[in-house]
């Protein structure tokens, strides 16, 4: 049904195209240049999103994107005819308007290419400066987040993940949440990359990992089981000893009720002593308000995606926290908590574009130290 409905814009852009043969001059001309553009960009649209999965860059369905595309298309297309036939033989106004809608069409299709094929492989690293003890006498400690994921298959943007994380050899990685993408959760494959990834992950401290909320049983078995090199936090603190103090990792597994997750974080911070330096790993930012009040230093979270599609001077359209947009993304100080939302590495799966605008996947390096 949905792939009919793709086809529908498409269909009816033709069928503008050919009613332009009957208008009468002098507005044939320009009304069959604004809908001949338009086709073209929509038969584009189909080809850069069918490529996708055939270049082994993202593997979302091709018909729900492409009708939200072609239907944003065709609206600004009838639209513009209709404005067309309103100003008649007015020539001085006409041409800049057939101009202005060609131009609004080439660069939506820019935007598209950007969004789907540049920036979701435009890995970004973000260094952040924590005030904390200083647990190695030389240096700060490097704690490194990676966060969303959203395995479909290995792509470039992992791969380079990788490399990034190699270069930067830090002491400790830990990861927060969403590992296989929504569409894949019962893929065996998709499994197997995203253990295959993370297999790759070494820091002399530790792996650390939490699940997030598409780590629905049973991913977070299927992914980790047997993996040496990583530790699950489910509902568990970490103490690790450094030369200047203990830090203490705590991880608190989705449970979809955040008032349990709450409850469940306040029970494991009050084992410790009132002083311990806390880092909290816990999927959504939504957990800030309890963090803030048990006195917790830093906590690291994803979910967001920052938004994953961005506007200038607006941000994130949609963020998925029950917060909206108070914590989209980056470094928030709340009373003695320092959170951080990472834009994660991955996207989001359904029938959402496998595109990011204004807002490349990120992994994010914590200094901690005096």
């Amino acid at each position: 049904m949905t792939t009919l409905l793709a086809c529908f814009p498409l269909l009816l852009t033709v069928g503008l195209v050919l009613l332009g043969f009957v208008i009468r001059r002098p507005a044939r001309r320009l009304w069959l240049t604004v809908s001949l553009v338009t086709l073209a960009c929509l038969l584009a649209d189909a080809v850069l999103l069918a490529a996708l999965p055939r270049l082994g860059l993202s593997f979302g369905p091709v018909a729900g994107p492409l009708l939200l595309v072609n239907a944003t298309r065709l609206a600004i297309l009838v639209a513009g005819l209709l404005l067309l036939l309103a100003l008649g033989a007015r020539l001085k106004w006409t041409r800049p308007l057939v101009l202005s809608l060609v131009l609004i069409q080439a660069v939506l299709l820019v935007l598209e290419f950007d969004g789907l094929y540049i920036e979701p492989f435009r890995l970004t690293v973000t260094e952040v400066r924590q005030e904390a003890p200083a647990f190695l006498p030389d240096r700060p400690l490097r704690i490194l987040q990676i966060s969303d994921l959203h395995v479909e298959r290995t792509t470039i943007r992992e791969r380079a993940m990788l490399r990034e994380v190699n270069e930067l050899q830090p002491d400790i990685i830990v990861l927060t949440g969403d590992y296989i993408n929504q569409d894949y959760l019962h893929d065996p494959a998709a499994w197997a990359d995203a253990r295959g990834i993370i297999s790759q992950l070494y820091a002399p401290y530790g792996v650390y990992a939490v699940s997030g909320n598409t780590d629905v049983s049973p991913i977070m078995a299927e992914v980790f089981d047997g993996l040496d090199n990583v530790r699950v936090l489910d509902n568990a603190v970490k103490p690790i000893s450094f030369p200047g103090g203990i830090l203490y990792l705590v991880g608190v597994s989705i449970n979809g009720d955040i008032n349990i997750d709450r409850a469940m974080l306040s029970s494991l911070v009050a084992e410790y002593p009132s002083d311990a330096y806390f880092v909290l790993l816990y999927h959504v930012p939504d957990m800030i308000g309890t963090a803030s009040d048990l006195g917790i230093p830093l906590f690291l979270s994803g979910h967001t995606h920052g938004g994953q599609i961005r506007l200038p001077f607006y941000g994130a359209l949609i963020t998925f926290s029950d917060y909206g947009k108070q914590y989209e993304m980056g470094r928030y100080q709340v009373g003695p908590t320092t959170l951080y939302v990472s834009r994660g590495l991955g996207m989001e799966g359904l029938d959402m574009p496998r595109i990011r605008f204004l807002c490349p996947p990120e992994i994010v390096l914590f200094e901690l130290g005096q």
